[in-house]
């Protein structure tokens, strides 16, 4: 195929990683952003010139952090032979604890919405949605939203199963499975970013706001957390796009395009939870 697909074997299965400023260095972006995310909203700075600025440079070292250890882990797996099996076991593990993770910090905030609207205070009038909220029609762009998301998860499939199925002939590879999972990873990222779209739109033709009382707090956490991971999503199948562009990956060393794939359906199977409790069953 090309070089990348002709990796070295490290002596032993097992990873020993190198010194790397990256994780300090994410970790002291992470700390200044949730920092200023707070000062903006406690001491009302959001109209500040000089905060704005702080907080985007802030941010943009945030990206560059992240992306270079990216690059520093795709290096150790195509250039250094060190993603073995047994290593890719580790990583597979690993980023199930993380989804796990992610399931437990979704259900927090769904434990919110229920505990609040199950049975609603008599501090919003003893209702649900409460007194003076004008709720989403979930039959208009809700809707729309769920198609999207269950249509691109579909074609994420269709890439996987492509990719799984295309080594059994060189030939097939060549003329036919590459341009089927380029397609296919293209039009998820299109409809990830229509989601993303739509989603933004939606809120900018809302009712009611985050600061709306306990309605407008859950729902814009709830569908705005989950929005963001739909953006992380696809960032990472973009990335995955460029890889399989490039040969990175063949059929013992495909693990990032895998997790990627495990993490848009999460992100799907998440917002089948919130269109049926929070956009019809909680309006």
């Amino acid at each position: 195929m090309n070089q990348y697909l002709r990796i070295k074997s490290p002596l032993q299965p097992f990873h020993l990683v190198k010194p790397s400023p990256w994780p300090i260095f994410i970790a002291f972006t992470i700390f200044s952003i949730v920092s200023l995310s707070v000062s903006f909203l406690h001491f009302k700075l959001l109209n500040c010139l000089f905060f704005q600025c702080l907080f985007l440079g802030v941010f943009v070292l945030f990206i560059f952090g992240i992306s270079s250890w990216f690059f520093d882990i795709i290096s150790e797996a195509l250039m250094e032979g060190r993603h073995t099996l047994i290593v890719q076991r580790g990583l597979r593990l690993g980023f199930i604890l993380f989804i796990v993770s992610e399931i437990i910090f979704f259900f927090s905030f769904f434990w919110t919405f229920f505990h609040s609207s199950v049975s609603p205070s008599i501090w919003i009038g003893a209702m649900w949605p409460p007194l003076g909220i004008q709720p989403i029609n979930p039959w208009g762009l809700p809707l729309l939203n769920t198609v999207i998301l269950l249509l691109s998860g579909v074609t994420v499939t269709w890439a996987h199963k492509v990719f799984v199925s295309q080594f059994t002939s060189l030939d097939m590879y060549q003329k036919v499975a590459r341009l089927d999972i380029f397609i296919a990873l293209l039009l998820t990222i299109g409809l990830g970013i229509f989601f993303t779209c739509i989603q933004l739109y939606e809120y900018q033709h809302a009712a009611f706001a985050i600061n709306d009382g306990i309605y407008g707090s859950t729902f814009y956490i709830l569908t705005g957390f989950h929005g963001f991971h739909v953006l992380i999503g696809t960032i990472f199948l973009s990335v995955c796009l460029y890889r399989h562009y490039y040969y990175h990956f063949s059929f013992n060393h495909h693990l990032g395009l895998e997790i990627a794939i495990w993490y848009w359906h999460f992100v799907d199977i998440v917002w089948i939870f919130l269109f049926i409790c929070v956009y019809v069953w909680g309006s």
